[in-house]
């Protein structure tokens, strides 16, 4: 199968892998924008959906192929959303994966809660060039809680907290194969491919 390459308008090398593996049964295949030098767009949106165009349109603007571009972050409800859109720089600007997963937690050990239910949240979109003016927009949501104790060493960013109740563990106990089943970015890019496709039969005869 000839792949069909599109820019992904990140430098997360674990959202490339996390990405691709979902699309490895489609004709897309991911392109990280550090291949083209693309510097990362400043996340100024007040929510995940802006946060998404702001990046995609940043990237489109500098390649001439199609782009995705996801905004996606973890709202505890006992923190009133917290950390939402600054899941990524929720300790700072300059913060690694394990400075914002510390402060989380140390911010949920402050709450006299037990359980501090939590979701994943992810909204994707798909530009076709730099002029598009209709993108295509998903979203995938995923409901747990979340932990004070990181466990597991599979995914990334708050997956070592994040509790799934479903199965008895964290999203980073999980193997790829199950969280991709379950997780909010897994969510959206199949509701996205599915758009995709949609979109290439309603112009092209000869698909089927």
């Amino acid at each position: 199968m000839t792949k069909s390459e599109i820019i992904l308008a990140s430098n997360n090398l674990n959202k490339v892998r996390e990405i691709n593996a979902l699309l490895c049964d489609t004709k897309y295949k991911i392109i990280p924008q550090s291949k083209f030098n693309i510097v990362e767009a400043e996340e100024t949106g007040i929510t995940f959906v802006e946060n998404a165009l702001i990046k995609a349109r940043n990237a489109a603007q500098y390649v001439e192929y199609p782009v995705i571009a996801d905004d996606s972050g973890i709202e505890v409800d006992a923190l009133k959303g917290e950390p939402g859109v600054f899941s990524s720089r929720y300790a700072g600007p300059d913060a690694t994966d394990k400075d914002n997963l510390n402060k989380l937690i140390k911010n949920i050990k402050l709450l006299d809660e037990k359980k501090c239910s939590a979701r994943f949240i992810c909204s994707m979109v798909f530009l076709r060039n730099a002029d598009d003016n209709d993108p295509i927009i998903v979203e995938g949501i995923w409901n747990g809680h979340v932990i004070t104790t990181p466990c597991g060493e599979n995914g990334f960013g708050y997956d070592p907290i994040f509790y799934v109740p479903t199965h008895g563990c964290t999203s980073a106990e999980l193997s790829d194969k199950q969280k991709n089943e379950l997780s909010h970015r897994g969510q959206a890019l199949r509701s996205l491919t599915k758009k995709l496709i949609a979109e290439e039969k309603k112009f092209d005869t000869n698909i089927p």
